[in-house]
């Protein structure tokens, strides 16, 4: 366990906010990308590689690019955000537009994910199912759904490290200011342009490594142990 001395006051802040962002963009992202991840897996359409190249645009376009898109479109002036600024909802420089920024960014990673568990699916026992009657409704929440929890879960792991890592959408999009917007990237390259920043940048660094590891290794255990218990009742039920 991490000492509470270990790092100062700022420090800390940028832990727990890093941490907070990353939550936040992994929960809000994880339902459109489950949906996005079927469209493309399992249905052809006019338009299919036009929505699969969008989704994936966050990946090709240098991140500051998508910052200053994310600022103009959702800043107080731009057309959306002013839109929702009336109703009290500002993304721009606030801890929110940092969570949308990193969501948008890690958005792609998560809809490849599982994209490719829709698509391991032997479409077979879906057939089954629906030959007994089942709605596709129930089909998908007792069939389909626990056969793809692995990849969910690889792809919110994969959308948790991207967003515990972001840096120049977020910093183009809310800067980097101190106990609101400074995630841990941000108050890594903060302490490197103090000469006296190494020795807490370091610690930074650590503490990323040591969350991302956690992340992965979570994932992992949490993957292992579905896939023993739907292994067990496989075998029951033979």
């Amino acid at each position: 366990m991490i000492p509470t001395d270990w790092l100062g006051p700022q420090e800390w802040q940028a832990v727990r906010l890093s941490l907070r962002v990353a939550a936040v963009a992994t929960l809000a992202g994880l339902p459109p990308a489950v949906a996005v991840a079927w469209l493309l897996a399992r249905r052809r359409f006019p338009g299919h590689g036009l929505l699969s190249g969008i989704v994936h645009l966050p990946l090709i376009l240098p991140p500051v690019v998508t910052g200053y898109l994310l600022l103009v479109t959702f800043g107080t002036q731009g057309p959306v955000g002013s839109l929702l600024k009336p109703l009290g909802i500002v993304f721009a420089f606030r801890w929110t537009g940092a969570a949308l920024a990193c969501g948008i960014m890690s958005f792609p990673l998560m809809v490849r994910a599982i994209r490719l568990g829709f698509e391991a699916v032997d479409p077979k026992l879906e057939q089954a199912a629906a030959t007994l009657g089942a709605p596709r409704a129930w089909i998908f929440v007792t069939v389909t759904l626990p056969l793809i929890l692995p990849a969910i879960l690889a792809g919110a792991t994969l959308g948790f490290a991207k967003a515990m890592g972001e840096f120049g959408a977020t910093i183009t999009f809310v800067s980097n200011i101190p106990g609101q917007t400074q995630t841990l990237p941000s108050a890594i390259y903060a302490l490197l342009q103090v000469p006296s920043g190494d020795a807490a940048a370091l610690r930074l660094v650590l503490v990323s490594v040591v969350i991302a590891m956690g992340a992965v290794l979570v994932s992992e255990w949490l993957a292992w142990r579905m896939t023993a218990r739907m292994n067990g009742r496989a075998e029951g039920r033979a």
